[in-house]
């Protein structure tokens, strides 16, 4: 079991209720902008070039996934390598944080996959 969920989501004050609330809001917002749960999702089996994941993900532009990567990489989910060859490559990774999202995207996996069933 992670530390999360040992951890009791009871607040007792109000302030508490506001700064959960409020965590919680940006998580969600966050996590929920177009093709994000995707592009994580596709990075979730290990670092991954531009092309694969964009392979991976049918429907997204390159804008969208370059402003995904860039969203990802500066809230510190994943970190983008660069590696000094000809061509140069370039590899993108999930980060300790970026991991503790794989239970939440399988989850959310697991009730759409669940949803389309009935």
């Amino acid at each position: 079991m992670n530390e999360l969920n040992k951890q009791s989501f009871r607040p007792e004050s109000k302030k508490e209720i506001q700064h959960v609330c409020t965590n919680f809001h940006n998580a969600i917002e966050f996590i929920g902008k177009r093709w994000m749960g995707a592009v994580i999702y596709a990075m979730m089996t290990g670092p991954k070039r531009y092309h694969e994941i964009i392979s991976s993900i049918p429907g997204i532009s390159d804008r969208l996934l370059t402003e995904r990567l860039r969203d990802l990489e500066s809230e510190g989910l994943i970190t983008k390598k660069v590696i000094a060859t000809s061509p140069k490559r370039v590899e993108y990774e999930l980060t300790a944080a970026g991991k503790d999202l794989e239970e939440v995207i399988n989850t959310l996996v697991k009730w759409a996959k669940n949803r389309s069933n009935t």
